[in-house]
């Protein structure tokens, strides 16, 4: 499993990042305080007041935290792999999969941002921009594998990627027993590679 980063190297406001996730995954989005951050960080409230003036700042950090991660595993994967088309449509489901059964917290952040975004504009705005970085470097990726794809396709298929993703999400966390999460990822790739292939 891959690390965030050592508990030693970790700056201040990494810690209360951290356990800000831990709280949102236990109280979720609307149960979070800012006592119960600092008490998880092993901090004072004033450590926190003096990185976030609000809790609304250390929100938009911890929206942006997630969609870093997301990006480092993807940059991870990609050192160790193939330069293939199918391999690099590998890598999103496989950062994907690492979320869902190694670092839940980030997924239960992301579904309940999807929730506050209906009611906080400032939120809504940061998280569709997250998505839309999303799915321009799916698309990239089909462009520089799959030449022959329109943009339009592309889109397209960047879109149903995404779907495909957070659906398993949904789906296994709320019962993993009953989701093949490998096969279902599996599937997925195949998918999206008929449909590339079909272009051709």
């Amino acid at each position: 499993m891959m690390k965030l980063q050592s508990e030693k190297a970790m700056t201040t406001e990494d810690r209360i990042l951290d356990a800000a996730l831990d709280v949102i995954k236990t109280h979720s989005i609307s149960g979070i305080r800012i006592h119960l951050v600092a008490e998880r960080a092993g901090l004072f409230q004033s450590n926190i007041h003096y990185y976030f003036k609000s809790k609304r700042d250390m929100l938009f950090a911890v929206l942006q935290r997630v969609h870093n991660r997301c990006e480092n595993i993807r940059m991870e994967l990609r050192e160790d792999t193939d330069n293939t088309l199918e391999r690099q449509i590998d890598i999103f489901f496989a950062q994907k999969k690492q979320l869902i059964l190694h670092e839940t917290k980030y997924d239960y952040a992301e579904i309940d941002f999807w929730t506050l975004a209906r009611l906080d504009e400032g939120i809504k705005e940061r998280f569709r921009k997250s998505f839309d970085k999303w799915r321009e470097e799916i698309a990239r990726v089909i462009a520089r594998y799959a030449p022959q794809v329109s943009c339009e396709r592309r889109d397209y298929l960047a879109a149903l990627m995404v779907s495909m993703m957070e659906g398993a999400t949904l789906q296994y966390l709320i019962d993993e027993d009953n989701f093949p999460l490998d096969e279902y990822f599996d599937h997925c790739r195949d998918v999206i590679l008929m449909q590339l292939q079909a272009e051709e």
